[in-house]
């Protein structure tokens, strides 16, 4: 591992760890039908879709808000993330983590059918990397479902123009690496020996996450974000799931 990425993911470390303080505050079911309650049910219901009863890895699991969802449905879930103080959170919830990066994953070749990662490749500097990783320990056929921020919408919009939101007591989303990549680009990024099958798009036409916490105008918002997640629309969404097929064995002869 080159320094440059070494030093990268000890900010990364440092920033999420300061964040774990305070990661979980109106997230989870703190606001039903919320901001990010929205996030977690589009990005869970995807991974469901892939891998009802199977054996998944989700790649930067935080505070294993979303593994807590998987694990409904999965078969075995398995979370991997930089961060010691997110992963103490996932830990008091039970959940089975692992300390680790997204580039050099702890595991197997082959050893998952699913593998995701939400909200977390945005801030690897080496994503192709990252990407061959999860491919690579992603079994024959499985899936890999990789979110990238879109910077032709309008939250990369609002982003870039935006002041830096404070994080914990002494970070701001400025202190860690951020890179937006378009959907042209998350296709031209899909992993040797796979195939993009298709994308969800999550928070398309929301100019502000406070609208969807407010009652009434809200849930409009959020059945509106649901409906066209999957239409020709997600590559307008702030948030874009690739979904990449590794191919069969008998495929890659």
């Amino acid at each position: 591992m080159t320094t440059s990425i070494k030093s990268s993911e000890q900010n990364s470390r440092e920033y999420y760890d300061e964040f774990a303080k305070v990661y979980d505050d109106r997230r989870g079911n703190s606001v039903p039908f919320g901001y990010h309650d929205l996030l977690d049910e589009l990005e869970t219901s995807l991974v469901e879709r892939f891998g009802s009863q199977r054996d998944i890895l989700e790649v930067g699991c935080g505070t294993g808000l979303i593994m807590q969802r998987v694990a409904k449905f999965a078969r075995r879930v398995h979370g991997v993330d930089l961060s010691p103080g997110m992963l103490a959170h996932a830990q008091a919830r039970g959940l089975d983590v692992t300390q680790g990066s997204a580039t050099q994953l702890p595991f197997s070749d082959g050893e998952f059918d699913v593998t995701y990662s939400f909200k977390v490749l945005a801030h690897v500097p080496d994503i192709e990397l990252a990407l061959s990783e999860m491919a690579r320990v992603t079994r024959p056929g499985g899936m890999i479902l990789a979110e990238f921020y879109n910077p032709y919408s309008i939250r990369g919009l609002l982003r870039h123009l935006g002041p830096a939101k404070q994080i914990g007591q002494s970070k701001k989303e400025a202190d860690v690496f951020t890179r937006f990549d378009s959907p042209s680009r998350a296709r031209a990024l899909t992993p040797r020996g796979c195939h993009f099958e298709g994308a969800r798009g999550i928070r398309i036409v929301t100019p502000a996450a406070q609208l969807i916490d407010m009652k009434g105008i809200g849930r409009l918002f959020y059945a509106t974000e649901r409906l066209l997640a999957d239409s020709p629309l997600s590559v307008c969404a702030g948030f874009y799931v690739a979904q990449y097929r590794k191919a069969e064995r008998d495929a890659e002869k």
